[in-house]
């Protein structure tokens, strides 16, 4: 998106958070010591980090209804607007198989689909049903979707298994879909936590970040937007807390009470960050954040550019992430809070080149 003076600043946080978030989770010192919320649920469960990249996701549904709107309104006609769509899915997509490949440039052992593919998907796929159909029609897919997800993993019979079981990995439609019918090499072996079948459920929550973002877009006060995202959050967190009881919260399978609990906490987060900056106008205190949201793709691709230089020995031959975690520790520093301090300084590193780009008004748009 282009900066203008129309921007809605609490987005921009908003996005530069979940960023910053996703390096410090992604980049510890050392993955042998890591505090308990800054890792993933290992199966069903929730933990912190869980929410940041369906926040991310959300933030998305949100930009699109920002970004074309305003690009009709600038007298783009749809087919112009497929184009643009199209050509940036591709890019997003090929930078996640680029990251993927780098340094060694594997062919042999590439990975099809992981974060940066998902978003590629979830933008394509929202950014189109933006442009042909209504938000009535939106509605019913996004219920149709998670409806359908949860009769297909809790009750269809899997080839080879049965009844699915979600009690464990490995025994439910996902992981077959991903294990047979998924080319490339698979996260967890015989199955990707960014697959086929969980890919539809993400989409969800994408649209929900576009119910969230026809509020931001609405003919009122802020004061009613407000409001609105409040309810809109309140909804969707009953929902989810009813949810849970028929199909568990998963972020692995991105469960359809994953996608209701994850899109209420990111709606009530948009609705904070609304008031904060937008209404209270606090955006100054934030503008750290702000930084990494205006390029987050480019901060989110140099932070895994980066990785092998700081964490890996491939093109160095020395692991700094190492040094660091050896010296801290040497001076009685606890080996996870030294893990933690090594990705706040990886995220002062990205932020240097990400801020040169912000003072200098230079938007990379993917």
């Amino acid at each position: 998106m282009e900066k203008s003076n129309t921007r809605i600043l609490s987005l921009d946080v908003f996005r530069g958070l979940t960023i910053i978030l996703m390096i410090i989770v992604n980049d510890p010192g050392s993955w042998n010591h890591v505090y308990a919320p800054l890792l993933h649920a290992s199966w069903n469960g929730l933990t912190p980090t869980d929410y940041i990249f369906p926040a991310f996701i959300f933030i998305v549904g949100v930009s699109i209804v920002l970004s074309l709107t305003k690009q009709s309104e600038k007298g783009l006609n749809r087919k112009q607007l497929v184009k643009k769509i199209l050509f940036r899915s591709i890019k997003i997509y090929l930078v996640g198989l680029f990251l993927w490949l780098w340094p060694s440039f594997d062919f042999g052992r590439i990975r099809w689909v992981g974060v940066l593919p998902r978003i590629a998907l979830v933008f394509m796929v929202c950014a189109l049903l933006f442009l042909y159909t209504k938000r009535k029609t939106q509605l019913i897919i996004a219920i149709v979707i998670l409806v359908g997800y949860w009769l297909i993993m809790m009750y269809l019979p899997v080839p080879g298994i049965g009844i699915p079981d979600l009690s464990e990995p490995g025994k439910n439609w996902a992981n077959y879909l991903d294990q047979n019918y998924l080319p490339g090499y698979l996260w967890k072996k015989n199955w990707d936590p960014e697959g086929i079948l969980s890919s539809f459920p993400a989409v969800v929550t994408g649209l929900l970040g576009m119910m969230a973002g026809f509020i931001l877009i609405s003919n009122v006060e802020f004061k009613d937007k407000l409001l609105r995202l409040f309810l809109l959050a309140s909804t969707l967190l009953i929902c989810g807390d009813i949810a849970q009881y028929f199909m568990p919260l998963n972020k692995s399978i991105w469960s359809s009470s994953f996608v209701f609990i994850t899109g209420g906490i990111s709606c009530l987060l948009l609705a904070c960050f609304v008031y904060w900056v937008d209404i209270k106008g606090q955006y100054s205190k934030f503008k750290f954040a702000s930084v990494f949201g205006v390029n987050a793709i480019f901060a989110y691709t140099l932070a895994g550019i980066f990785y092998t230089l700081f964490y890996s020995k491939k093109l160095s031959g020395i692991s700094l992430s190492a040094i660091f975690m050896e010296q801290a520790i040497t001076i009685g520093v606890a080996p996870k809070l030294a893990s933690l301090l090594y990705a706040l300084f990886y995220v002062f590193v990205i932020w240097i080149p990400t801020y040169q780009l912000f003072k200098r008004k230079i938007f990379i748009k993917l």
